[in-house]
């Protein structure tokens, strides 16, 4: 089996970006979440800005040209503010494009980067026309959230990490919004370790691609949406995907919120509803392991509204 990323170009990025992401740790238990064997979880909620995505944002910008015009993007949140996150390291100008629906929560952080938030319309759509038309018009690079080599290259090097600094997995759960981060993540372990993608019943955009052959629209209506809300995953994560995913599974907006409450309760973690629907999976049977399997999880998002956790 084979990928149309390389896991040289997840280790170069690795070694491009190591002087502006943290190395997330690992925390390993020997049995939780009903699972009797053990599961590690990689704390990616606690990377720069919140989320994963600061890996791709740099991996992008530190591998492009002349960015004098500037850098783009549009996001429903994550995204656009590791996109400001990295920009402002790097000394560029951003502006990012959010549409009407996008978390109060996350909208601050993207500012707090210093970065120009502009309203793109009602939808994350309208937000993403509006950013391609700034694109045109001036030049700007834009930062794709998921559909692009350097982009996932950065996601993946958070599998690259995990085989480093963990135990030795047989399975990992990752949740999925554009496919951006499973991309990457299934690339490094493609042939090695099984990558299972969680979608919200509501958000399947990767599901109805690997069932139709290729991308395809899907409706999006989720309490996850603001992370895993992608209604269509595009020809590049289907291709690899396809390669080197071995399931997606689908969990309940219920499920999804049972696991924020637990990780809060149980553990003191805070983290948004994508970023506890990979461990979803596990707690409501979406995914049953094998009695001993090594499971990971990632919890890959931390821009939560506290308010929402309290019990």
């Amino acid at each position: 089996m084979t990928s149309p990323l390389s896991r040289d170009a997840i280790r170069t990025a690795a070694m491009r970006i190591a002087g502006y992401v943290r190395r997330t740790p690992v925390l390993h238990v020997d049995s939780a979440f009903g699972h009797g064997g053990p599961v590690s979880l990689k704390l990616e909620f606690l990377q720069h800005a919140g989320s994963f995505k600061a890996r791709g944002a740099f991996n992008t910008l530190l591998s492009a040209g002349d960015l004098r015009a500037g850098v783009a993007a549009a996001s429903g949140g994550n995204h656009g503010a590791a996109v400001a996150l990295a920009a402002r390291r790097l000394g560029l100008p951003t502006r990012i494009f959010v549409p009407e629906t996008s978390s109060p929560a996350k909208v601050a952080v993207i500012r707090a980067q210093g970065a120009e938030v502009v309203i793109g319309g009602a939808r994350y759509a309208d937000a993403q026309e509006a950013c391609d038309r700034y694109v045109a018009e001036t030049g700007a690079l834009e930062v794709h959230p998921f559909s692009a080599e350097p982009t996932m290259a950065g996601q993946g090097t958070v599998a690259l990490e995990w085989e480093e600094d963990g135990p030795a997995l047989d399975t990992v759960l990752v949740a999925v919004g554009g496919g951006g981060l499973i991309s990457g993540i299934a690339s490094w372990w493609t042939g090695r370790v099984k990558v299972i993608g969680v979608e919200p019943e509501g958000s399947r955009a990767l599901q109805a691609a690997l069932k139709a052959g290729g991308p395809v629209d899907v409706d999006v209506a989720s309490v996850a949406a603001d992370s895993l809300g992608a209604r269509n995953v595009g020809p590049l994560v289907h291709a690899i995907c396809r390669e080197t995913v071995s399931d997606v599974v689908l969990v309940t907006d219920e499920a999804i919120r049972a696991a924020q409450a637990e990780l809060w309760r149980d553990w003191r973690i805070a983290v948004e509803p994508g970023g506890a629907a990979a461990l979803a999976a596990l707690l409501s049977g979406a995914y049953r392991p094998e009695l001993g399997e090594r499971i990971g999880v990632l919890l890959c998002g931390a821009n939560v509204d506290l308010g929402t956790l309290a019990m």
